[in-house]
């Protein structure tokens, strides 16, 4: 299978930017450029992390990014894509499927769109996003396929629907990379247990996006977004003003630029959180267990989840309904009862308890939130969660990464892969620092030579989760609540440790027009509930708006 998909490539490589007819666009690579200039602008930002090194990738993978379509998208063009336009930008899954079922639209025709619209943002110098790692070689074939056998009776939502995953759940069909040199060919033998749940439903595996290099567990103080293979994530409301948040910066930059219906991202602690509030997106980060770890490259199996990333807060709803279900060998999974996306258009806010934590209370944003949810008799109590012991959180992450990715490399990688400890990756990104680690690789140093066991760690982590569980639960039992209400990814260490799950939803933009979000947590397995009240609520604040620099 590598063997073919390297060679297809190359075969590709040869006719990519060649003029087959003269009635067709020309479809161009991607060109590398000097970016010096632009480097030393970024020098004074007032954000540290945003001083980059480097925004182009190393790796020439996006230079062949589009080689599998050009003779499609050259018969596409620009004048049939800004006619497409109008039918799918800032749709919801259920919009589009009326417009298929209405047939002025086929699955076809809305991946091409989307193919286009990558290529056409992500090839410009002035406006790319670095937001796609890879595409599928197949998924236009797939998408015909979709439209020959698709039926009049129900189907899932999301059949024929372009998703985005990001790049550290397997696919069988192109890289799985953690966006780190050393696994730039991975190519797994197997799908990862989510992608193939997807594959169930119909769904259409459009490609992968960016990330921060090993899910943000790599180097100290480096810009969120960035890895060796994808480059440095920008963010669509404000490139290279804004950070992108991380760790699944792709998969919000993606998705905020229209480039796919959805995306998968993953969380240990904020990574599906912050990249939704950074850009206008819903994100929910599930309680762990309720979605199959397997086949995910793993920071901690105590934290780690995948989770939706969407324009919606019910296109949300559907992509968790597909990827929810138990899975015998991860071992935090249970059964849990489906998710219902149908009734979500009718809910309600009324008599609906909220804890607004106090540290939030005076944001402008949040306080008119407050205000509609109090229009419609919903009530907001303020709160002071407790203080707790809560030092040692990161060791969590230390203690299970040094077990987790040994186990990944070990079960799930393609044979070419070499590498099978985390000492054996610093060595390899030793041998050039300069493109493998240009910011540093100090956790993966500090994992390496930390000596502590899992078992020697066991009570200090229970105690941890059990400090979490508290932070929420007092004042939910104190005051009645049936949610906390925090503010973006603020919160979200506490509700990793607690395996609560949290749904953030945009509430509006700050002066300087950055995205700002309200996240909503609840108890363990309360994800009906989440959606439930995060619908009622977008429907009273209908604050997503797209970016308005990628019409």
């Amino acid at each position: 299978m590598k063997k073919l998909y390297y060679l297809l490539i190359m075969v590709m490589i040869f006719s990519y930017s060649c003029k087959r007819d003269g009635q067709k666009e020309k479809i161009i690579s991607w060109m590398e450029y000097d970016e010096s200039e632009e480097i030393k602008n970024l020098m004074d930002h007032p954000i540290p992390r945003m001083r980059f090194k480097r925004i182009q990738p190393f790796s020439d993978l996006k230079q062949n990014l589009l080689i599998p379509f050009q003779r499609e998208l050259s018969s596409f063009g620009y004048e049939k894509y800004q006619h497409v336009k109008p039918f799918v930008l800032e749709k919801s899954i259920l919009e589009l499927q009326d417009l298929v079922s209405q047939r002025k639209l086929s699955y076809y025709e809305l991946t091409l769109f989307y193919l286009y619209r990558i290529y056409h943002y992500e090839t410009n110098p002035e406006k790319y996003l670095n937001a796609v790692i890879s595409l599928n070689p197949n998924v236009l074939q797939q998408a015909r396929d979709r439209d020959k056998k698709r039926r009049k009776e129900k189907m899932h939502p999301l059949y024929g629907m372009p998703i985005l995953l990001k790049d550290n759940i397997n696919t069988s069909n192109m890289p799985t990379t953690a966006g780190a040199a050393v696994l730039e060919t991975n190519i797994p033998p197997k799908d990862a247990f989510i992608t193939q749940k997807l594959n169930d439903v119909g769904a259409l595996i459009l490609g992968k996006t960016n990330l921060s290099e090993w899910a943000y567990y790599f180097c100290n103080g480096c810009p969120l977004g960035y890895s060796y293979i994808g480059g440095q994530s920008l963010n669509p409301y404000g490139r290279k003003i804004f950070e992108t948040g991380g760790s699944s910066s792709g998969s919000g930059t993606a998705i905020a630029a229209n480039f796919a219906v959805a995306a998968i991202g993953t969380e240990t602690s904020g990574s599906i959180l912050s990249p939704s509030s950074k850009n206008a997106l819903v994100g929910l980060k599930p309680t762990i267990g309720s979605v199959s770890r397997r086949g995910i490259i793993p920071i901690s199996s105590t934290l780690d989840t995948a989770g939706p990333m969407a324009k919606n807060v019910i296109d949300a709803a559907i992509l968790m309904s597909a990827i929810s279900e138990y899975d015998s060998l991860d071992e935090y999974s249970y059964i849990s009862e489906p998710i219902d996306y149908q009734h979500l258009e009718n809910t309600s806010l009324r008599g609906v308890r909220f804890g607004l934590i106090n540290a939030f209370a005076n944001d402008s944003l949040i306080q008119d939130a407050v205000q509609k949810i109090e229009n419609v008799q919903g009530h907001v109590i303020q709160i002071n969660p407790p203080q707790v012991e809560f030092q040692q959180f990161l060791k969590i992450l230390d203690v299970d990464m040094k077990i987790d990715l040994p186990d990944y490399l070990t079960r799930f990688v393609s044979d070419n892969i070499e590498v099978k400890m985390i000492d054996d990756i610093v060595a390899f990104n030793e041998k050039d620092s300069i493109r493998y680690a240009p910011y540093n690789q100090s956790i993966f140093r500090e994992i390496m030579t930390d000596t502590l066991t899992k078992i020697q760690f066991e009570i200090d982590k229970n105690r941890i989760m059990s400090e979490a569980v508290r932070y929420f639960q007092e004042p939910m039992q104190t005051h009645e609540l049936d949610v906390i209400l925090s503010m973006n990814n603020y919160s979200a260490a506490y509700a990793a440790a607690a395996h609560y799950p949290a749904l953030t939803i945009p509430i509006g933009f700050n002066h300087q027009g950055e995205p700002f979000n309200i996240t909503l947590i609840a108890p363990s397995k309360k994800e009906q509930e989440l959606f439930d009240i995060g619908a009622a609520f977008e429907r009273i604040s209908k604050h997503r708006e797209p970016p308005k620099d990628y019409p």
